[in-house]
């Protein structure tokens, strides 16, 4: 199709829908970018919260077994170098809706609340004739757009007896959120849909967010079994910036008596709390008697915080399952692409810690697998460096919609297909804001490159460089070593230049 049909064909379908405001006429086609031939693919997006690469066993976990997203890998393609620009649920969503970094889309921080007038690709594709749905965590505080059909927990939500935001009003749905949110897919897969259009459709769990709260078929899982601890468990924060050794995130100091489980949950009918009592007395009791102190508090306390981390991913791994199923037993699956990625990583134990914010690899790194039966080949491995400003344009590519010229990332489409542009990205950018606020993680912004990183913690007038290859734990920052003052050098060129690339306004001006 050329560019005057494709303007006809966009031209009709938005005039049809009555949304031309809504549409833009394509822009030049990225090379490698050509719209798929043939019907238009159906699009499923899984976007888990706070699922670390290191809990997902197709990237080599000795965590945990996730059979139904690794056969998304093994069936399609798995990125090694996938992050994201701002660690943190509610600025990592927006920019998955825009292709922006934070500061052009608006969501700094989670306080901010998501213009919903914004530019989106769900939008562009409903736009197009998709139809377009979502059910599950929403975090933007404002009502989503762009989608024909929504049910969303409000705020964070909790895991059990989820009250949820529809377009009709609230309602309240009873059962583990994370069993509700992949019914409520599988329910508009069935009879929500609406003629034989391709559809979008995006799955967004809760999970594995804290409080960890596990599924009722998951409480018993990992028991009497000990992780393996991370290396750095016990790290001292000595070798970096001041920022690293006065947060407020780690597991021997900064877990609560509900993260722990010593607190009895609320919110949960007399049935669901019976059934969490009958796990967690029992090993409550186990605690209190062992009386443990030190190094081996600290152990105990991680096994109890990852364990049930990891229950709450295994209830994902298993709605996965599920939906995958459906696409088979419907002939769906050969014509739709499906997507499994977070909003960002997590920390599962190194550097003593959980949550994310950093640019540490463990939280800047999230995962990101793909099946396309039609265009992807089984087991495809992906080195490029990604971001999650590169969603909202590939998922446009993929259904042939032109992308907006502001957004800062570009589809990863060629990639699927087994071939880097040779003007791909050599280096991502990252900014966090949300300083002073919760976890009292410092502001910072930095760069990363195949091999190397640096972080500038602007508040503190203070800066990290690591050699990724000597030092994958980021453990000894070489920012003013000699023998790296061209590296420096260069980072310290390439993060001004990527600022400036996606006009990011300069240091203190607001």
């Amino acid at each position: 199709m050329n560019d005057r049909s494709r303007l006809l064909w966009l031209a009709s379908v938005c005039t049809a829908l009555g949304a031309w405001s809504a549409c833009s006429a394509p822009a030049e086609e990225e090379s490698g970018t050509a719209p798929p031939s043939g019907p238009r693919p159906n699009i499923l997006m899984f976007y888990a919260d706070d699922h670390a690469q290191a809990a997902l066993s197709a990237y080599g976990s000795g965590l945990n077994h996730t059979p139904n997203i690794d056969r998304l890998a093994d069936e399609g393609a798995r990125f090694a170098s996938s992050f994201v620009g701002n660690s943190i649920c509610a600025p990592a969503r927006a920019t998955i809706l825009t292709g922006k970094h934070s500061h052009a889309n608006g969501v700094l921080d989670n306080g901010h609340t998501f213009d919903p007038a914004q530019d989106t690709f769900p939008k562009r594709l409903q736009a197009a004739g998709y139809q377009t749905a979502l059910f599950g965590k929403w975090h933007l505080k404002s009502n989503p757009t762009g989608f024909d059909d929504w049910q969303v927990l409000i705020g964070q939500g909790p895991y059990y007896n989820p009250p949820m935001r529809t377009a009709a009003g609230d309602t309240k749905v009873e059962g583990y959120t994370t069993e509700i949110i992949t019914d409520l897919a599988l329910e508009w897969l069935t009879s929500g849909r609406r003629g034989d259009a391709p559809f979008l459709l995006m799955v967004q769990h809760k999970a594995p967010h804290r409080r960890w709260y596990s599924g009722p078929d998951e409480l018993r899982l990992f028991e009497g079994v000990d992780l393996l601890e991370p290396p750095t468990l016990f790290d001292d924060y000595a070798g970096r910036a001041s920022g690293a050794a006065t947060q407020e995130m780690t597991i021997a100091r900064h877990l609560d008596d509900i993260d722990l489980k010593f607190t009895q949950p609320t919110g949960m009918t007399a049935a669901q709390l019976d059934a969490w009592n009958e796990v967690y007395v029992p090993r409550n009791d186990a605690f209190f008697a062992a009386q443990l102190e030190g190094e081996d508090l600290v152990r105990w306390k991680y096994q109890r915080y990852i364990k049930d981390y990891l229950r709450c991913i295994q209830a994902v791994d298993v709605g996965v399952g599920r939906i995958l199923d459906h696409l088979d037993e419907t002939g769906l699956a050969d014509e739709t692409v499906v997507i499994y990625t977070s909003d960002q990583g997590f920390y599962l134990g190194e550097h003593g810690w959980y949550d994310k914010r950093w640019m540490y690899e463990e939280s800047l790194r999230t995962p990101m697998v793909v099946r396309w039966p039609q265009r992807v080949q089984a087991g495809t491995v992906v080195d490029a460096l990604v971001q999650n400003v590169d969603v909202a344009p590939t998922l446009l590519a993929l259904a042939g919609v032109a992308a907006p010229a502001d957004m800062h990332g570009r589809s990863f489409v060629p990639l699927l297909e087994g071939s880097t542009p040779p003007d791909w990205r050599r280096s991502i950018y990252y900014r966090y804001y949300e300083f002073p606020g919760v976890h009292a993680v410092q502001q910072h912004r930095g760069v990363r490159t195949e091999r190397y990183k640096l972080i500038q913690y602007y508040q503190l007038d203070e800066w990290e460089l690591f050699d990724l290859a000597r030092d994958p734990h980021e453990l000894e920052s070489v920012y003013g070593d000699p023998a790296y003052d061209d590296v420096q050098a260069e980072l310290t060129a390439e993060l001004e230049r990527l600022a400036t690339e996606v006009g990011e306004p300069p240091l203190g001006s607001g």
